[in-house]
């Protein structure tokens, strides 16, 4: 048999190539970057001892990047003259500035160690799984491999992301477009058993919303009354346990101590209400639920290969 044409065996590697390319997998940098691990860890736990916010920030700004267009960390890509990027929309002016410092460190390190191997958004969805572990929260795999968005544009997250006044059905909607069902999307809302919300969030909402504790209203009014001249001021999202990663946040909610609109939407809606009755009393349930959610939110609409690259900065593209 005829030996096949230059192209065609040219065409099958440069195929082949391509496809080992795009794969991901745990061990993705075993051999080009063996000290990734270690290097994180060290970066993570350092950051949240110094400024023990850090893991709700990074937590957040692992969703407000992965929801909208797909994990790539085209949140972390800074505004130009020429174009406002997705951390300057209005829904993301209220991202903390620690998870992008701990971004920025973890980045450094390993530029130091291997040059321009280890992507943006792998690190981000790496911090973001360890930090949850730190807070007590469930262990689940993140896959390994992802490539850097090339772009970010404000106005390509607009209506992609949750805002605490929305219903409940724009809510479901809204997650549905991206593929996640609404026990993956209340799973993913225990995400607020820890970290906090600024005032001007629901202190509008106090007065008028029936299905907040009595008592609790009333500490609220008290802790925000001050948010006009303050901007700055802002309450735990779970007011009992507000530094562990734990159910209590579904615990709270029947009892009239949700934060958000939205929190008490989640009880009072009959098509959420199971699921959130459901995590209340079964800890572990939500933990592998939440689990799941954040490694299908993890892997969605990645780009690998040859769409898109390996920044050298984090806050800007090559």
């Amino acid at each position: 048999m005829a030996p096949p044409p230059l192209l065609l065996v040219l065409f099958l590697l440069s195929s082949t190539a391509l496809l080992s390319e795009s794969r991901l997998s745990l061990d993705y940098y075993s051999k080009s970057c063996p000290s990734f691990n270690r290097i994180m860890q060290e970066t993570v736990t350092n950051k949240q001892i110094i400024s023990p916010t850090t893991a709700a920030g990074t937590l957040r700004l692992f969703f407000h990047d992965s929801l909208p267009n797909g994990c790539d960390g085209s949140i972390l890509i800074s505004s130009t003259p020429f174009n406002k990027a997705e951390r300057d929309a209005d829904i993301n002016l209220s991202l903390p500035g620690d998870p992008f410092d701990l971004i920025v460190r973890a980045k450094t390190a390993l530029e130091l160690s291997c040059p321009t191997t280890v992507s943006c958004s792998d690190i981000l969805a790496v911090a973001a799984r360890d930090l949850i572990v730190m807070l007590g929260g469930p262990y689940y795999n993140v896959y390994l491999g992802r490539k850097d968005s090339r772009s970010s544009q404000a106005s390509s997250i607009e209506g992609k992301l949750p805002k605490p006044s929305m219903k409940m059905s724009e809510m479901m909607d809204l997650f549905a477009a991206s593929g996640f069902s609404v026990q993956e999307m209340v799973a993913l809302s225990g995400a607020h058993t820890i970290g906090f919300s600024h005032c001007k969030e629901f202190s509008s909402n106090i007065a008028n919303d029936t299905h907040y504790n009595p008592r609790f209203a009333q500490a609220l009014k008290q802790a925000c009354s001050g948010y006009p001249k303050d901007p700055t001021l802002s309450v735990f999202n779970d007011i009992m346990s507000p530094n562990k990663f734990d159910n209590l946040y579904f615990q709270n909610l029947p009892k009239g101590l949700g934060l958000l609109e939205s929190d008490h939407a989640l009880y009072n809606d009959p098509r959420t209400k199971p699921f959130v009755d459901l995590y209340a009393k079964d800890q572990n349930k939500f933990f592998r639920d939440f689990a799941r959610a954040m490694q299908k939110l993890s892997v969605y609409r990645i780009k690998t290969g040859r769409k898109g690259e390996i920044r050298r900065r984090c806050d800007a593209v090559n």
